[in-house]
């Protein structure tokens, strides 16, 4: 992808925050690919729609996995950068995501939320996640929330709520519970191909304004393609704000 060709999806902006919806396989920022990024793309953006001279300031502030599709914040400024930062830290900001998992997920019955909580180790050498026993040198925990949306042949859609932020999260603790997430080459390359699209987008985000006193919240819907498209998503699926990408 050449920066050219990608025009950001801007869910909102002023002068301190700019919210965006990072594309499925287009990194959150620069890594060891040399591939375009989301952070360099916004800046040059910036850069040539307001004419500024010289770099752009955006802050990184959280960040999703190359395949994963949805909603980002960026900071604009030094002390926006700051505070976000701080109410990430003090779980003052909520990330939501949908999925779809091979197989029926806990709750599929009730509607009910699930809470899964492992002890992850990472490998950097092959950029892969395992669940580990607690206390494994470098083992961090991981916590997540689940609860089923829907069920259709085999495949369930679930909304999930990280209490933590792992690398690869959702992905590993699905996968070793035997509902690994549609699409996803790296933990379950078995029932997936080259060129299926993991089933994995950051549908919700909220969070206190850095500067203003006010609530910040956005919703998107996933795209709509394979597997998406085999589910109705409930009005209690994400809110009923939520823009359609």
């Amino acid at each position: 992808m050449r920066t050219s060709e990608f025009t950001p999806l801007i869910m909102d902006e002023d002068n301190h925050i700019l919210v965006v919806v990072k594309p499925a396989n287009l990194p959150a920022q620069a890594d060891a690919s040399g591939d375009p990024d989301l952070l360099s793309i916004l800046k040059e953006h910036i850069r040539q729609r307001d004419k500024k001279p010289g770099n752009v300031y955006l802050g990184l502030v959280h960040r999703l996995d190359r395949p994963t599709s949805g909603l980002m914040v960026f900071a604009k400024t030094s002390k926006a950068a700051a505070r976000l930062a701080r109410a990430l830290q003090e779980d003052r900001m909520t990330k939501e995501y949908l999925a779809v998992l091979r197989g029926i997920a806990p709750g599929a019955a009730d509607g009910g939320w699930t809470r899964w909580t492992d002890w992850l180790v990472k490998d950097g050498a092959s950029n892969t996640v395992r669940v580990a026993d607690k206390g494994t040198a470098g083992a961090k925990e991981a916590i997540l929330t689940l609860q089923c949306v829907a069920v259709s042949g085999g495949l369930s859609l679930v909304r999930v709520r990280l209490e933590t932020g792992r690398s690869h999260q959702i992905r590993v603790q699905a996968a070793s519970r035997g509902l690994p997430l549609w699409g996803d080459m790296r933990y379950d390359e078995a029932h997936n191909r080259a060129g299926m699209q993991l089933a994995l987008c950051a549908c919700r985000l909220v969070f206190p304004h850095p500067v203003r006193e006010a609530e910040c919240s956005y919703s998107i819907f996933p795209p709509t393609e394979e597997p998406w498209n085999r589910f109705s998503i409930p009005d209690g699926g994400i809110s009923e704000t939520a823009q359609q990408i």
